[in-house]
């Protein structure tokens, strides 16, 4: 029993598309994904279309991420205040406003984790941060990783939203995240996934890091239209796909430190409302200027 699991790939079918022909060509027909399909890059219908058609073609269980949350409150008018042309909004307007009904009722239907068997291997438990918060984190070391694994009814847990491919041990207990396809973060910009292979009564993980188009990725970006409608926030998509892996500077921490300025200049800062001037701050200070660069 082979299970490929795979998170994180915001959009970013050219990566998805690597992966699952890697996956395929091994044999692998069973297929866990863990949320955040799409997010940072163009075209998400694409990236939806890819998965239908996964869906239809072989063993797929989908898990719902924090995007999909963000995508179903923004339908139900919980969120306001995505203006189309800026750096803190901008990208989730352009995903939102490319996805179909079906698209929403298919967020809609998905659980933010599961439990899965698979014949008579140990039970495992998909999410996207944590069992009970599409937000958490289960970082190695971490405590709140440790509650949680202390907590889980069953030894597996696989679990994505760090974007960072990794194994931690505690009490007998594994959690795996498969890393990102997407956006990937510690992975030289390479699409990456994991394999569980399920043997003599446990699973062994295998970690999967691949290359594939960036520079097609990155150029989509520019030809629709999505870098003017949320141009810092498609910088830092862009040069992390250049960026050596010691200086990859994820979307997060360029967040903070552009609200932290905003916040030492005007005395408070609420997202989204972040004025595009800390966003350049922000860039400036943080991203390498010799990062290589693609322009349509």
């Amino acid at each position: 029993m082979e299970l490929a699991v795979l998170a994180d790939i915001h959009s970013n079918y050219i990566a998805l598309e690597r992966c699952m022909e890697y996956a395929l060509n091994r044999g692998i027909f069973h297929f866990l994904f863990l949320g955040d399909y799409i997010g940072e890059l163009a075209y998400p219908e694409r990236t939806m279309e890819l998965l239908g058609q996964y869906s239809e073609k072989y063993d797929c269980v989908f898990i719902r991420g924090n995007k999909e949350n963000y995508w179903l409150k923004y339908r139900d008018g919980g969120e306001q205040g995505w203006p189309e042309y800026n750096s803190t909004t901008g990208a989730l307007y352009y995903a939102y406003h490319h996805l179909k009904k079906r698209d929403l009722e298919f967020f809609e239907s998905l659980r933010i984790a599961q439990k899965l068997q698979y014949g008579d291997l140990p039970t495992l438990i998909a999410c996207h941060g944590s069992p009970t918060d599409v937000r958490g984190e289960i970082k190695p070391g971490n405590e709140a990783a440790k509650q949680v694994l202390e907590a889980s009814e069953v030894n597996y847990v696989l679990s994505a939203h760090t974007h960072i491919q990794g194994k931690m041990v505690h009490r007998g207990k594994t959690a795996i995240n498969p890393g990102s396809v997407g956006v990937s973060l510690k992975a030289g910009a390479k699409a990456q996934f994991a394999i569980l292979h399920g043997e003599n009564g446990s699973w062994q993980e295998e970690f999967i890091s691949l290359d594939y188009d960036r520079e097609r990725a990155v150029k989509e970006l520019y030809e629709s239209g999505l870098f003017k409608r949320a141009p810092y926030w498609c910088t830092i998509t862009e040069r992390l796909f250049y960026q050596k892996q010691e200086e990859e500077i994820g979307h997060a921490e360029v967040l903070f430190r552009a609200m932290e300025l905003c916040r030492q200049d005007t005395g408070e800062c609420n997202w989204p409302d972040i004025p595009e001037k800390y966003w350049a701050q922000a860039v400036r200070e943080l991203i390498p200027q010799q990062a290589k660069a693609v322009r349509a």
